[in-house]
């Protein structure tokens, strides 16, 4: 009885495990992280009542992973405030598309409509290695279409 055989039926195991082992260990590598996200008292006064709608975007995948509303305080900061448990993933690429259903001179109530009737805008997210918390500030300047993320 010849050992050489089991060898290479062992060893052809082994290297058949080997990528699978590989792909495991790096799943397991990337860590979810959460994103904490809230409006700062600028939203107030001019929002205050109307609702806000958040996404999260894959952008790689071209997905959106989650949606959440809110409405916004007339009462103190934070003047809204989301909370997206373990959302990103290490080495992934993401942006975060909000708008508020303002309606300024028309617009309808409950879809989105052009930045100059309701405020949107988009955040990136690149190199996340850890929780995140970000803080807005309204800036009307710095708005984004993403009303196709809410369709």
């Amino acid at each position: 009885m010849s050992i050489l055989p089991f060898t290479n039926r062992s060893t052809t195991v082994v290297c058949l495990l080997l990528p699978l082992c590989f792909f495991i260990s790096q799943a397991s590598a990337n860590e979810s992280y959460d994103l904490t996200f809230e409006g700062d008292g600028t939203f107030l006064i001019p929002h205050q009542g109307n609702s806000i709608h958040a996404a999260i975007v894959d952008i790689h995948a071209n997905e959106v992973v989650a949606k959440q509303s809110d409405t916004i305080s007339g009462t103190g900061e934070p003047a809204f405030a989301f909370q997206f448990s373990e959302i990103f993933e290490e080495g992934k690429l993401y942006d975060l598309h909000y708008w508020i259903d303002s309606n300024f001179g028309e617009g309808s109530v409950g879809s989105c409509d052009p930045i100059d009737i309701d405020h949107q805008w988009r955040i990136a997210f690149a190199s996340i290695n850890d929780n995140v918390t970000e803080v807005a500030q309204l800036a009307p300047e710095e708005q984004a279409p993403v009303c196709a993320t809410f369709k």
